[in-house]
């Protein structure tokens, strides 16, 4: 059973620029594996009590059969047409065992494979399913139409899809931009956090490059357009997702080919056990019964239970403590990794900027809360992601913000406001300085210097901050510098100690990728412990750098929350989202989503899969041994069938039994 990610239709792309809404879920019930699993196994679930019960077989019998029908016609049908390719999958063998079973009264063994089976293929379409409806969704980023500048300067409304290389687009506040390309005339503040992940707003002006699916701030900007819309880098994302998704396509090779080995040998030795015998003179319903017991007892139900369960136990108790594992393979890849590589913003960190310095100048006769309580009083009016962390710190100190009045606010620059009679300006420490040295030259020349001096403390204060990786925002009040405050995106509590979980489980640090900036993130990391960084990564550079890993040999996981962290999710060997802030594009690639949003959980749940793998190691030890003495038990001499079946069901209840050791909360 082998799934790849569907590309999106170009009919439901059309049907987005269009302007219609699509359905970016698949149900549960469309899905006909999901239905024909449902259907088996609800009949399997009517029938096994009755048949314990000692309900006569008229009753439950019927409803056996309809739960094979039900769960095996499609592997079985499945199977026919690659036999009719000359191909043997071991989906038909499963379908002949329970077939093989029931013909000699093991009516329960044969309809049990059959809904595992039947399940299995089920959870494998659901989860590719939900991954193409990701990647479909992931096009709604961009709008539907731009506003396109004609060369006698009227405005047209277009599709995006008709903006060509060398158009001028106007993209208004609090518009989507419509097209990768670079700004011509204005400024404005960009949300990037689709794209690069930086968590705050891009000051853009003339020169700078913007991109399809970021959202306008308060300015208008004039965009001229370098790329088609196929070549965006939202697009550009989409396609890196369906090839990462493909590239696992190998290892199922694999799998396939030790499937069709199996197989093939598993029907010549059973034609073996029944002719040979015969051959040589035994009777007929003696080498049957020979073959059928063979048949039952090198059936792989054990070895099926010595992955599964084991595997499935470890994702119920990761569950039960915040961890989704979307499957048993991603489970026990989980326990493979050698090497992690971290995103910052939302993953390393909180997601959200805060003050984390006050600094008055004292010189001005302002204390900490006086300089914040005039900053939070300004920027209470803003939107602004820093606006927003200013105020919140003024009330987290319990401080009375009074009403601001006159609020204007200047793209790029910052904010102005009258506040208690006074005149305050919070913003872009380099933005407010030229504006005050503009003014001072209209002033007498002791004040034009007492000026300059004031203004050469703010700027070596706001550069030590940026360059402890904060964001440096000044405040001026009636014209003069009076402090500066510096805002960042706080570590969470326990990064640290996860980054030192993770180097002791691989043997090496985590890498961090970011598409933040150099200074930022390689404080961020000296705090966590992290010392391979690398800042300033578009999503194909946090792809490129995770090949680069895997090219030296490493197993990777990547741990992530933004649509910028989806390709690199899909390409590693694992990819884990946080689910507190993590976009429905990671949330549906990853492989595992910490639901609770507690980096912590992420060693943790290496470490339950790695305990997982110890119990699949002892489960296929004792499965092969009951499964080849039994064997060489009905090859060598004379195996009764009841013991056949004892021992083989017995060693499938052992092999269960030690795998649901994983339930319990001390695993």
């Amino acid at each position: 059973m082998t799934a790849t990610l569907t590309p999106p239709a170009a009919g439901s792309a059309a049907s987005v620029r269009a302007g219609a809404v699509p359905r970016r879920r698949t149900r549960l019930l469309a899905l006909p594996e999901v239905r024909w699993a449902a259907a088996a196994t609800a009949l399997f679930l009517l029938a096994l009590p009755l048949q314990l019960a000692g309900a006569p077989a008229w009753i439950w019998g019927p409803l056996y059969a309809l739960s094979y029908a039900t769960g095996g016609w499609e592997p079985g049908w499945e199977g026919l047409k690659e036999l009719k390719d000359r191909t043997l999958d071991v989906d038909l063998l499963m379908v002949v065992a329970a077939l093989g079973a029931a013909s000699i009264g093991q009516v329960m063994d044969g309809a049990l494979l059959i809904v595992i089976f039947a399940t299995s293929g089920a959870l494998e379409a659901l989860a590719t399913a939900r991954t193409a409806d990701s990647v479909r969704g992931l096009l709604d980023l961009a709008p539907a139409t731009a506003t396109r500048i004609a060369t006698d300067g009227t405005e047209q409304t277009v599709a995006v899809d008709e903006l060509e290389v060398g158009d001028t687009v106007l993209v208004r506040p609090g518009e989507s931009v419509g097209a990768d390309g670079r700004v011509l005339h204005g400024a404005s503040e960009v949300d990037q956090a689709s794209i690069t992940g930086e968590p705050l707003p891009a000051a853009k002006e003339p020169g700078d490059e913007v991109f399809a699916g970021t959202l306008n701030g308060t300015g208008a900007l004039r965009v001229r357009v370098e790329r088609d819309a196929s070549d965006s880098v939202i697009a550009r994302i989409v396609r890196m997702v369906e090839e990462a998704s493909e590239t696992k396509a190998p290892t199922q090779l694999f799998i396939e080919k030790v499937e069709q080995r199996y197989s093939l040998g598993m029907v010549a030795a059973t034609l073996a056990v029944f002719g040979v015998p015969l051959a040589f003179g035994e009777a007929f319903s003696e080498a049957l019964l020979r073959a059928m017991t063979f048949m039952i007892v090198a059936s792989p139900c054990a070895v099926v239970l010595a992955t599964m369960p084991p595997l499935l136990s470890a994702i119920a108790n990761a569950g039960r403590h915040g961890v989704l594992v979307k499957s048993a393979v991603a489970m026990e890849r989980l326990g493979q990794i050698d090497a992690v590589a971290l995103d910052k913003t939302g993953t390393l960190t909180e997601g959200a900027p805060r003050v984390v310095d006050v600094r008055p100048l004292h010189e001005r006769g302002l204390d900490e809360a006086e300089l914040l309580t005039l900053a939070a009083a300004a920027e209470h009016p803003s939107e602004h992601p820093l606006a927003r962390a200013v105020v919140d710190a003024a009330r987290e100190r319990g401080l009375d913000l009074p009403a601001a009045e006159d609020f204007t606010s200047a793209p790029g620059i910052g904010v102005r406001a009258v506040v208690g009679g006074r005149t305050v300006e919070v913003g872009t420490p380099a933005r407010l300085l030229a504006e005050a040295e503009i003014e001072a030259e209209a002033e007498a020349e002791a004040e034009a210097e007492r000026a300059a001096d004031a203004d050469g403390v703010v700027a070596a204060l706001a550069r030590e901050l940026e360059e402890s990786g904060r964001t440096a925002v000044l405040v001026v009040v009636d014209g003069t510098p009076a402090g500066v405050l510096g805002i960042a995106d706080r570590l969470r509590p326990d990064a640290a100690a996860t980054v030192a979980a993770l180097t002791v489980l691989t043997g090496t640090a985590p890498t961090l990728l970011t598409g933040d900036n150099p200074r930022a993130a390689a404080h961020l990391a000296a705090e966590a412990g992290i010392g391979d960084v690398r800042a300033g990564l578009l999503p194909q550079d946090k792809v490129g750098a995770v090949r680069e890993l895997e090219g030296a040999g490493r197993r990777v996981m990547v741990v992530g929350d933004g649509v910028n962290d989806a390709p690199a999710l899909a390409a590693a060997h694992i990819g884990v989202a946080m689910g507190r802030a993590g976009s429905d594009l990671a949330l549906e690639t990853a492989d595992a989503v910490i639901v609770r949003d507690e980096l912590a959980a992420v060693p943790a749940t290496v470490a339950l899969s790695r305990r997982a793998r110890e119990l699949v190691v002892q489960n296929l030890v004792i499965a092969g041994v009951f499964i080849a003495g039994l064997v060489v038990w009905d090859l060598a001499g004379t195996l009764p069938l009841p013991l056949g079946v004892a021992g083989h069901e017995g060693s499938t209840v052992l092999v269960g039994l030690n795998g649901l050791r994983l339930l319990r909360d001390s695993a």
